[in-house]
């Protein structure tokens, strides 16, 4: 199987259009999609070796496709690590990640802003099977110290956050997490590569969910881990190999392809997302915006170094309302009101999608787990997309100047 990345020395928008397997005797220009469920063995010496790993070469879909190859090289080239590993879903790499490194009687420490599902996942599901977990505030340093234990195996971290876009101190939380003989696994979907490489900072792993800015158009899920080859072939491999958590080669092809233009597409939508928020923030009716572009953010200094000067593309404000039960009826009243931008939960699309995480993306959630997280019922959640910019405001007023 081939999983092998190594590094090139090509700037990382070359590389998201170049890297991939090499071309087939056939000379496509386009990476090819390779539709298969087995591969023919040229003998049975070989199909023995390539079986037990000790020859590259591909066995069965379950275990790698050439077109997938062609995404993991890609991704690891675009974040600076050694491998990357493919998944069917953000949420499969992220048990990817739990399988592959945790066992009963292990601690985690994450923070308490991640995504709705991983908090259910590390908090709940994993518990089961005797993983403790510790949830802490994202940008308390002394919090995230005081938790870890001699049994803490990794530290997991978002930055920028869902939904609030909160940041959090890279290079600070990888001292942390090797001083305590941790890893420590950044999730990177709301900055991308495109703005910001954790395992620069000193993340070992680098969690992916490719339904989002990677494949940049809403069109298929996909998930995947950045590391080193040995944390991806000791580690995850013998995970994916058993479970079969595995990217379809269609997905793959798509996300392989969404790469080409992840640079222009994140840069061009964080733009237009601070001059949205900087809107927002004058609005009447908004009560508090959370963009990290902005300088009154608290960590704004911090997302400008690590993001490579960009607040990214998610920007999340509350509507004034005097009581949880009036902030989701104002909240829901806004979003009712759009025309033109998607209500819709996923983000990372080409196309502008607002929702409200409250009762969506963190609905599962306890209301006590939702305050912790700062998720407020009056929240909404933009994902802004490639539209202009007057027409998205326009939109987002017709709701807004009714609660003004």
């Amino acid at each position: 199987m081939r999983r092998r990345s190594e590094p090139v020395a090509l700037h990382p928008e070359t590389a998201a259009v170049r890297v991939a397997v090499p071309r087939s005797p056939y000379g496509e220009n386009a990476e090819a999609l390779y539709l298969t469920s087995g591969y023919v063995q040229p003998s049975a010496e070989v199909a023995a070796a390539r079986f037990a790993g000790d020859e590259d070469g591909y066995t069965y879909g379950r275990y790698g496709n050439p077109t997938t190859t062609s995404f993991e090289q890609r991704l690891a080239a675009l974040e600076g690590t050694e491998a990357a590993i493919a998944t069917s879903s953000g949420m499969a790499a992220i048990l990817m990640l739990a399988l592959g490194l945790l066992q009963a009687g292990d601690h985690v420490v994450c923070s308490r802003s991640m995504f709705g599902a991983t908090i259910k996942l590390i908090g709940s599901d994993l518990a089961k099977f005797g993983v403790q977990a510790t949830f802490v505030p994202q940008t308390d340093l002394d919090a995230w110290r005081a938790a870890v234990t001699p049994r803490t195996r990794l530290l997991l971290a978002e930055t920028p956050t869902n939904p609030l876009t909160e940041v959090c101190d890279i290079a600070a939380l990888a001292d942390l997490a090797h001083a305590a003989g941790a890893w420590l696994a950044a999730d990177n979907c709301f900055a991308t590569p495109a703005l910001q490489r954790p395992a620069e900072f000193g993340a070992d792993i680098v969690i992916h969910s490719g339904t989002k800015f990677l494949d940049g158009q809403g069109r298929v899920m996909a998930g995947a881990l950045c590391a080193s080859r040995a944390l991806v072939e000791e580690k995850f491999l013998p995970v994916l190999r058993s479970a079969g958590m595995t990217l379809a080669p269609f997905n793959a092809w798509v996300v392989l392809k969404g790469l080409e233009t992840l640079h222009l597409r994140v840069r061009a939508q964080s733009a237009t997302a601070l001059a949205l928020a900087q809107w927002l923030q004058a609005h009447p009716a908004v009560a508090r915006v959370h963009y990290p572009g902005l300088p009154r953010h608290p960590q704004h200094a911090l997302a400008m170094r690590q993001q490579a000067g960009c607040g990214g593309a998610i920007v999340s404000f509350e509507v004034r309302a005097a009581s949880p039960e009036e902030g989701r009826a104002r909240a829901f009243a806004v979003l009712d009101a759009l025309r033109l931008a998607s209500l819709s939960t996923n983000l990372g699309d080409t196309k502008t999608l607002c929702s409200h995480p409250a009762s969506t993306s963190h609905g599962r959630l306890s209301e006590a787990q939702r305050q912790a997280a700062g998720i407020t019922q009056a929240l909404i959640r933009v994902s802004v997309g490639l539209e202009h910019l007057d027409d998205l405001t326009a939109d987002l007023a017709r709701g807004l100047d009714a609660l003004a």
